[in-house]
């Protein structure tokens, strides 16, 4: 009988602590990806996070950004972690805004985009992106004959492509610079191609991102600068990063969650305003992918090194989460 009572007692109490410990459990998350896979990584971290909390972790389906976010504001995902908080915010409020999701947490800090050129065209005077409205400077950048500079750019429906439509007019480089769009991996392999045959490159690029670490700026390119602001819808934001203005805001990437999501469970949205991650981290993860380590499970292994490497801010982010919970 005392042996029965006290089985009993101990299971009485590791019943709340266990509930306490995995405050998810019962929960299945439904998380929506980007289908570029240099954005999983920052997800299967937090996907480890929610399974130690507790949470399943439902099959992500993937989309491009526009498209991932109505989908978050439509309720047929609970969130996603690659939300710009600037250039994506015409996206955010299309797709319902604050009335049913947030933008949770500073996930990821001191994102950069803008235009760049290679370093020997820069050092000779070309330092300006409205410079190319002189024919003979965009001739420079001709890599199709003709006459006009090819601009390696941004895949249409990114948030991107709405700032480089917006610039060609307002610096009036229209009859001169050619917006080239399509699969960003293949203009960027061609752009390193010239640079690597020592022919003048001008593409658009954004951190974190392997490409940087590849043509480093500074050292390979340097960005330019553009002589005013000019954002999509008289948008505003600041552009300046160490004294130039690159034409895109200075922004940050984080995570969006569905409202009704986050009022049932105050752990995960706990996890999703605690957790942060350094933006050198994500491109030197971009750089093992680049180099061949890029398959799922490749990314998953990284997404665990990191968590072992981290693993006293890991635990911190659960410890909040849990209290939060209780």
């Amino acid at each position: 009988m005392k042996l029965f009572m006290t089985t009993a007692l101990a299971l009485a109490f590791a019943a709340p602590a266990f509930a306490q410990d995995k405050p998810g459990e019962g929960v299945t998350v439904r998380p929506i990806l980007p289908v570029q896979i240099e954005e999983h990584f920052q997800h299967k971290i937090l996907f480890r996070a929610l399974e130690d909390l507790g949470y399943t972790i439902a099959e992500p389906n993937e989309a491009e950004y526009q498209t991932a976010i109505l989908a978050v504001g439509a309720g047929d995902a609970d969130f996603m972690a690659v939300e710009w908080r600037t250039l994506h915010d015409a996206f955010y409020q299309e797709a319902g805004g604050d009335a049913v999701m947030s933008k949770v947490g500073h996930y990821i800090e001191g994102a950069l985009q803008g235009y760049l050129i290679d370093k020997k065209t820069y050092d000779s005077g070309i330092t300006d992106l409205s410079q190319l409205a002189d024919p003979e400077v965009a001739k420079l950048f001709d890599a199709d004959g003709d006459g006009k500079a090819d601009l390696a750019g941004c895949i249409p429906g990114w948030g991107c492509e709405r700032v480089i439509e917006t610039g060609l007019d307002a610096y009036k480089l229209r009859d001169t610079v050619t917006h080239n769009q399509g699969a960003y991996q293949a203009m960027i392999a061609d752009t390193m191609a010239r640079y690597q045959n020592g022919q003048p490159i001008l593409y658009y690029t954004w951190t974190p991102y392997w490409v940087s670490g590849v043509l480093v700026p500074g050292k390979d390119v340097e960005w330019l600068s553009v002589p005013f602001t000019a954002l999509p819808d008289g948008a505003t934001g600041n552009t300046e990063f160490n004294g130039k203005n690159l034409g895109f805001a200075v922004d940050e990437i984080g995570i969006i969650a569905r409202n009704d999501f986050l009022a049932a469970n105050p752990a995960a949205a706990k996890l999703f305003e605690v957790a942060t991650l350094d933006i050198n981290d994500i491109s030197a993860e971009n750089k093992l992918i680049t180099d061949g380590e890029n398959t799922q499970d490749d990314i998953q292994r990284h997404a665990d090194d990191w968590i072992k490497a981290h693993q006293a801010e890991y635990d911190s982010w659960l410890a909040a989460a849990r209290d939060a919970a209780k």
